[in-house]
């Protein structure tokens, strides 16, 4: 297998493709696009380091991520020392470039979609999205707390449950019609002291280590990039602050890319446990609460900031 490994190094746009992989997960219609190159090569130079051990590739539906995920023990020991020499590539500025490029698409598609469906949003999710009903248990797992921070609140229909467990409590999400919607909900209950502000999940509109407690609910499956949501909210807790995230376990109804935005078909228990950790966060707890038959299950993970 070293010897595998070696020789698919041998190549500038394999080089290219573990730069970029390191910045995320794509399928290959958007490798093709970063790499402004065709499919055919892009393929064939993808089922190269896929042999090699050198990446792994997780298939949703009819799309297939790749991600910098070695399967080879000594790839995966390799792999950091080489990635310095990575951005020294002819190429890389030009990539890191497209590939802010396709993030930002991947959120622009969200945030219309939202925008554009803020009014009947709730009506759309339970006729679409039905679940076991989780929020008890959701609101079960949060301690009390000086300062508690909803990310991607929607129409705001858990933020007035929240306030009971936070002294203080910001709401955010990127979508201003569904912050104006959250916004109505909020004054109609008499909660006026809930903060709520514009601002991506990726960049959070507050202070470094200025929260304890930090839900995200039904929402990392819109997330472009998981992983990054989660280092970012590491970086607004607090130390020793808990993320609790309510998401769908993985399925295959992969209409709801369209009709719902979803940029994820769910998640499993090792992803969620996976991103956290590469994040920074310690495991707390995992629940999966299965659905009837009409329903999707939803699993509750719980991440400290050690």
């Amino acid at each position: 297998m070293v010897l595998e490994i070696f020789k698919s190094l041998a190549d500038p746009t394999r080089l290219r493709l573990l730069n970029v992989l390191q910045q995320g997960e794509f399928t290959v219609q958007e490798l093709l696009e970063i790499l402004r190159m065709g499919q055919s090569r892009i393929s064939r130079h993808l089922k190269i380091l896929l042999e090699a051990g050198l990446l792994s590739v997780k298939r949703e539906g009819t799309w297939a991520y790749y991600r910098l995920m070695p399967v080879d023990p000594f790839a995966e020991r390799l792999l950091p020392m080489l990635s310095p020499e990575f951005e020294k590539l002819a190429e890389a500025a030009a990539d890191r470039a497209a590939v802010v490029g396709v993030l930002a698409s991947r959120r622009e598609r969200s945030q219309l979609f939202f925008d554009q469906h803020a009014r009947d949003w709730d009506q759309l999710a339970r006729q679409l999205l039905p679940t076991p009903n989780y929020a008890e248990r959701l609101l079960a797992s949060l301690p009390q707390s000086c300062c508690l921070l909803e990310i991607g609140v929607g129409t705001g229909g858990l933020l007035v449950d929240l306030r009971a467990k936070g002294d203080r409590v910001i709401g955010v999400d990127h979508a201003p019609a569904m912050l104006a919607a959250a916004r109505q909900r909020v004054e109609e209950s008499g909660l006026n002291d809930i903060e709520l502000r514009l601002g991506e999940m990726e960049h959070l509109p507050l202070e470094s280590a200025s929260v304890d407690i930090g839900v995200i609910n039904m929402v990392l499956h819109h997330a472009p990039d998981p992983l990054t949501v989660l280092c970012e909210i590491f970086r607004v807790l607090k130390p020793g602050g808990l993320l609790v995230i309510a998401d769908l376990l993985r399925h295959q109804d992969e209409w709801m890319r369209e009709k719902l935005a979803d940029q994820w078909l769910g998640f499993t228990k090792d992803e969620l446990l996976g991103w956290g950790v590469q994040a920074g966060f310690e495991n707390q707890f995992s629940e999966i609460l299965d659905g009837a038959k009409s329903e999707y299950g939803v699993m509750l993970t719980g991440l400290k900031k050690s």
